[in-house]
Formats: C-alpha cells, sequence, structure tokens
C-alpha cells in the first residue's frame, strides 16, 4: 500500500492550517474572580489599565500598590504551550506581598507532581523585592551566600515549568513598576564601603557638603500657612518673624568615617552594634535646634517619627526610629550638640539609594480654637545626598539567559547525551551494516535501549512527549515566544537529533533509538518471549487500519488545543510516558494501570503502542517526509519471490513488493541484518549455491 504518505501530508495540512487559523485572546478577570484572593485587611481598588492592572487599598481606603494577572500582562508561554497565570501583588515600594497561581496547564503538576509543590514555589516570593536578583536553583561555581544574587528553591522534575513560572512573574511586576513605579530602583541599593578609611573633622562634613542643614524661620512658617484657618495661631511666630521655627540638620551615619566625625565613642559603639544586625539598615542622623523639635509628645521609641517622612524619586522611604541613644562628639559645636536628636533607619533593600538626592519633610502643626481644636500641617522640605565615594554599590548581576541557565544546570548531563547521542549517529550513519550484523547485535541493542531507559528517559527526564508539538501549535496561535523550549536543553537537544535524523531515515532514529518508553516496550517484548507467550499476529488488513489511529488520536489532539485548551492536560494522558518515565510509577492507580498494561501488551503484541496509538509517533512519521534517502538496501528478488524480510519485519513497515514503508520503520536493524548475511538471505544463498555449482566446489 502507498496510502501513508499522502495521508501524512493531508494531516500534517491540517494541522497546520489550524494553528495558523484561529488567534486566542486572554482577558483579564473580573471582580469578582479577582477580589476573593486578595488577603484582608487589603482590599481591591479599582481597575486601572485594560491588561488587568488593579489599584490595592489598605484598611484605611489608601493605595498601597497594585494587584495584577501575568497572563495578560506577561503571557509568556509555558512549557505546556499555554501561559501560567498567576495572581501578583505588589506594594509601593516594589515588595512582593503575595503570589498565587490561579491557573496554569503545565503537565508536570496538572496530573503528574500535583499542584502543592508549584504553590510551595510561588509563596517563596512573598517579602522579596523587584530590586532583588531572584534566581531559581542553587548557587552556580564560586557563588556564595554573600552573593548578590537570591536563590529560590526550584522543583525537581518540573526545571522548565516553575523557570517559566519565575520570568513570568518577573516580567509582569517589572512591566507594572516600570508604568506606575517609574521612580523605583530597578538594581542592588549602595551600602557603605566598611574598608574606605578617612580622618573627616566637623568643618570637612560641612565643607564637602556631608551636612545638610535647612533654616525655617517664623516668617516662612507663617506665610506657609498664609490663607488658611490657622494663619494666626502661632503667636511667637508673630511676635518674632525673624526668629527661627526650625533649625534641622541632615548627616548619613552609614558611612563610618562619618559616624565617628560626629558621635561619641559610646554612641558609636552602640551604632556599630545596631549595624551587625541590622546590615541592610541605613542610619540617619537628624537634629533640631530650634523651637520645632523632632517629634510629638505621643512619639513611641523604635517607630515611625510622626513628623518626619522621606521620598526618593517620587516614592516614599519608610523611616523608623533606631532606638539608639544619641550622643555626639566633643568636635560637634555646642548649639548642635545640644539640640533633640533622633537616629532613624531605613531598609536600603526597598530601594533607597544614599547617593542619590532624597527629600526629608518635616511637619509643622498648628491648632485653631481651644476645645477640640482643629489640626492644621504644612510640609517643610530638605534635601540630603552623601558622597558616593563612602558606597559600594555592587555591580548588578546581568541576567543570565535561562537557556544558559538551564544549561549550566545540565552541563554534565548534556555532555554525557551529547558522546552518546553523537557515538550513536556514527554507529548508525557509518557502521550501520556493521552493527546490524555484529554476532551480538541484539544483547548490544539491549543494552544502548537500557541506557536510553535508565539515563536518557529517567534520570535526564528526556522522554519526548506531544506536548511539545502541541505547544508549538498553540504558541503560533497565540502569536507567543518560542522561549519555553529554552527551558529544557536536555529535551531540545534529542529534538535537535531526532530532526537531523528525519533528513538521514526518517521517523526511525527516535523512535527506534531514543525513546524511553519505546525501549520498555521492547524489553517486555523480549520478557514475553522468554516466558514463551503466545503472540497476537495482526493481519495486513487491521495493521493498516490501526496504523491509521494515531493519525487520528494526533488530530483530535490539535483540535482539543483550538476548542478545548483547558483539557489539554488531561488528554494528553494518552501518553504513558509521563507515568512511566517522568514520575516512575508513582501516580493514581489507573495512570498505572494504564502504563502498565500497554507494557503487558508489548508481551504479546510488539510495541502495540507505538505502532498504533502513539501520537508522537505520528508527528514522527509526519516529520519522517523530510527523509532525504533510502537508507535501506533492497534487491531485485526482494519481495518477489524473496519475502523473508517482511515476514521477520515485527513492525510491519515492508510491503509485499519489498519496498520499505518509512513512515513505519522503528530502525530496529533487521531487516539489515537479513540484508547482508549469506546465511540468512534467501537471494544471497541462492546465489552461493550457483557459484559453488559453476565451480565444482561442494557446500559446506
Amino acid at each position: 500500500m502507498i496510502l501513508y504518505r499522502p495521508l501524512s501530508v493531508v494531516l500534517a495540512a491540517a494541522c497546520i492550517w489550524l494553528a495558523l487559523a484561529v488567534v486566542a485572546l486572554s482577558d483579564p478577570l473580573p471582580r469578582d474572580r479577582i477580589a476573593p484572593l486578595v488577603a484582608p485587611p487589603m482590599s481591591l481598588g479599582e481597575r486601572i489599565t485594560d491588561d488587568g492592572v488593579w489599584e490595592l487599598l489598605n484598611s484605611g481606603g489608601a493605595q498601597a500598590g497594585y494587584v495584577f494577572e501575568t497572563e495578560p500582562t506577561a503571557p509568556l508561554p509555558g512549557f505546556s504551550g499555554a501561559p501560567i497565570n498567576l495572581l501578583v501583588v505588589l506594594d509601593l515600594d516594589g515588595r512582593f506581598l503575595d503570589v498565587q497561581l490561579i491557573s496554569h496547564n503545565e503537565p508536570i503538576f496538572v496530573s503528574g507532581l500535583g499542584q502543592a509543590p508549584f504553590h510551595a514555589f510561588v509563596e517563596q516570593y512573598r517579602g522579596h523585592s523587584i530590586s532583588d536578583s531572584l534566581v531559581v536553583g542553587t548557587p552556580y561555581g564560586g557563588a556564595t551566600d554573600g552573593s548578590a544574587l537570591v536563590y529560590l528553591d526550584g522543583v525537581t522534575k518540573a526545571t522548565a515549568s516553575v523557570r517559566i513560572a519565575h520570568e513570568t512573574i518577573l516580567a509582569a511586576a517589572l512591566k507594572v513598576a516600570r508604568e506606575k513605579m517609574g521612580g523605583l530602583s530597578a538594581g542592588p541599593p549602595a551600602y557603605p564601603d566598611p574598608t574606605h578609611d578617612e580622618d573627616l573633622s566637623w568643618d570637612d562634613l560641612i565643607a564637602q557638603g556631608l551636612v545638610t542643614r535647612k533654616i525655617v524661620t517664623n516668617a516662612e512658617v507663617d506665610a506657609a500657612f498664609a490663607g488658611t484657618l490657622w494663619e494666626d495661631d502661632d503667636a511667637e511666630a508673630q511676635a518674632d518673624p525673624e526668629g527661627t521655627y526650625l533649625d534641622l540638620w541632615i548627616i548619613d551615619l552609614g558611612p563610618p568615617s562619618i559616624a565617628r566625625a560626629v558621635l561619641s565613642s559610646g554612641s558609636l559603639r552602640e551604632l556599630q552594634g545596631f549595624m551587625e544586625i541590622a546590615t541592610t539598615d541605613e542610619p540617619i542622623l537628624v537634629i533640631e535646634t530650634a523651637r520645632h523639635g523632632l517629634v510629638t509628645e505621643e512619639f513611641i521609641r523604635n517607630t515611625a517619627p510622626d513628623l518626619l517622612s522621606a521620598e526618593q524619586g517620587g516614592f516614599p522611604v519608610a523611616l523608623r526610629d533606631a532606638d539608639i541613644y544619641v550622643e555626639m562628639s566633643d568636635a560637634v559645636p555646642e548649639a548642635v550638640r545640644d539640640g533633640t536628636a533622633l537616629i532613624l533607619r531605613t531598609d536600603r533593600r526597598l530601594g533607597f539609594d544614599p547617593t542619590t538626592e532624597w527629600m526629608l519633610q518635616v511637619k509643622a502643626l498648628r491648632e485653631h480654637g481651644v476645645f477640640q481644636p482643629e489640626i492644621g500641617s504644612v510640609q517643610l522640605t530638605a534635601t540630603h545626598v552623601t558622597d558616593a565615594r563612602f558606597f559600594i554599590r555592587p555591580e548588578l548581576p546581568r541576567p543570565v539567559p535561562p537557556w544558559l541557565e538551564a544549561l549550566r544546570n545540565r552541563q554534565a548531563d548534556l555532555i554525557v547525551l551529547g558522546l552518546f547521542m553523537i557515538a550513536l549517529v556514527m554507529a548508525l550513519g557509518w557502521r550501520m551494516n556493521r552493527l546490524a550484523g555484529h554476532r551480538h547485535f541484539t544483547a548490544i541493542r539491549l543494552g544502548i535501549l537500557g541506557f536510553v531507559i535508565g539515563f536518557v528517559g529517567w534520570w535526564g527526564q528526556g522522554q519526548l512527549s506531544i506536548a511539545t508539538p502541541l505547544g508549538v501549535i498553540r504558541t503560533l496561535k497565540d502569536g507567543g515566544s518560542f522561549a519555553f523550549l529554552l527551558y529544557d536543553p536536555f529535551s531540545l537537544a534529542i529534538w535537535g537529533v531526532t530532526i537531523l535524523g528525519f533528513l538521514a531515515w526518517g521517523r526511525g532514529l527516535f523512535c527506534g533509538w531514543l525513546c524511553p518508553f519505546g525501549a520498555m516496550q521492547e524489553f517486555a517484548h523480549h520478557l514475553g518471549r522468554l516466558l514463551h507467550l503466545p503472540q497476537i499476529e495482526v493481519s495486513q488488513r487491521w495493521d493498516r487500519r490501526l496504523k491509521g489511529l494515531k493519525y487520528v488520536v494526533l488530530v483530535a489532539l490539535v483540535v482539543v488545543v483550538f476548542t478545548a485548551p483547558a483539557r489539554l492536560d488531561k488528554a494528553i494522558e494518552v501518553e504513558p510516558f509521563k507515568t512511566a518515565v517522568t514520575t516512575f510509577f508513582l501516580r493514581e492507580w489507573y495512570y498505572v494501570a494504564y502504563a502498565a498494561g500497554l507494557l503487558v501488551l508489548s508481551m504479546v503484541l510488539f510495541k502495540g503502542f507505538c505502532r498504533y496509538l502513539c501520537p508522537l509517533g505520528a508527528v514522527m512519521a509526519i516529520g519522517g517526509l523530510l527523509r532525504g534517502r533510502d537508507w535501506i538496501a533492497r534487491r531485485a528478488e526482494c519481495g518477489s519471490p524473496c519475502q523473508l524480510c517482511k515476514v521477520k519485519c515485527a513492525y510491519g513497515a515492508i510491503r509485499k513488493d519489498g519496498a520499505i514503508d518509512y513512515s513505519e520503520c522503528f530502525q530496529c536493524l533487521d531487516c539489515v541484518t537479513i540484508h547482508d548475511d549469506p546465511a540468512q538471505c534467501v537471494p544471497l544463498i541462492i546465489r552461493a549455491r550457483r557459484n559453488r555449482r559453476l565451480t565444482g566446489v561442494p557446500a559446506k
């Protein structure tokens, strides 16, 4: 029969047409779906963008951050081809308050490892900032715990999926940060250089601008309140307009040289002890020597100062009292030493950069009325910056491309895999006939297949699946990126060799030599022979019909991609690969029963799943149309009168006329062995007998 190639062409064309004909768009979830996911006391505010970014409100109804889905914001395709959709909650400082998994179609989690490991992975983002250099995995090479990188634990057997989720979260969060929090620092903050040492005096600090002084007169405060209810409520200011209302000094004590020039030895030791514990905090000394003061009577130590606030780049900077006793050096002028002083702290991890100008805001209060007075306020501001020579700015680790990080993590495995595939291709490409004719060929082949099961399958997780071609189709449909293929370089290397094999041999290289589940079936077949189990011999007519089933299954899966993508992960379970290879048969009983049943079937029906049902095999057969040569030698006598190869071919890949049906050939080399063996090949046997008769040489 010659129906297979036209059928394959038609099916391939149909798949491509379907892939290019439909475009799917993902709409953000409505309020009633998002609101329950926001944990109290926070709540969901108004939607502020078309791609589903919402306001996050605190318990008082003020904006506290942003809530958004990753799929409409950064729809990176997952390993299944469908985006992973997560809910991200960011505060105004770019810190992850929450990350939740909304939906995904990652096969390894849906019906393999279960959902719990995926949920546990995304929970690790809480408390981290988008300014952190977050990496999935473990330190590579010389990296240590002191590295600027923050490592998140991955999920064994799901490396590709969690890396895609990680890239999705960061891509979406950074997009929102750029659009809504444009002044947010996106790199690691500068921190004091402990090795930088200068002998500085108070006069040096003043001359070099390392101390900021802000003076506000009573008249200036009156002007700020002019036209308000409180314009006449400060009798002292009106009595002495030129008097000083605020005399504020700001000094960054993070650099040791500056702290040593300002503080007494006792306060310096206390500050150093504080810095040893709070390694990410920047201590800021504020001193006020006039009538305003720094805090109200209600102020509680170790909390945020009630009259002081700060901002940098348009974003708030969180200030908190460091609860350090302040005693200044005798070198500091007495007028400054007699003022009210506080050492405040702010966390550099939240984006504060001491080498970039920032603003301290002082609230001036007035009361109007005697009973239940009304309180009014104005903001007095002072800007400060500390010279960068006192600080170290960590070199921002350049983001390693996901494919490179994946290559690093699988380096040893890829070397072994590469050497194995090079040796296999050389053996099949240049010494195939010699290999097939080896007297221990069966043992050699089974040894190779055993390596494929153990190393390529169970260890390397290199079992190719129909999920990848369907993911490609889905990406074509959605117009997304194919970058998801790079997250699993081990499987990608096998795909590369398989596709190259299409040109030389057709489908046989993968199906016959590199498929772990196919190798399991072959071992099951040999076990069935050892147990003398009766073998099912399928008639030529039914064999031809059953071989068309795998194309039907493939088309059905493609239809699911376009009509019910949420069900695709279940539909793919027609492949037993996840059960037998990915999870080592540790799954629900019905999946295990299905996979084990196919192996039992192979004991009596040679590789029945591969021949009749495997949708990946259908893809391989379609890919085999690229084959550029007929690599299995034939003789004129093959098929007529000799039918030995056809009878011996367990795959039914040899037609009655002796021609090879390469779309069904698994490259087992049995026919090559027969073709080259003078003791088996009928034409060679007849030719040898004829030669002996002509030469008179008696038969041995």
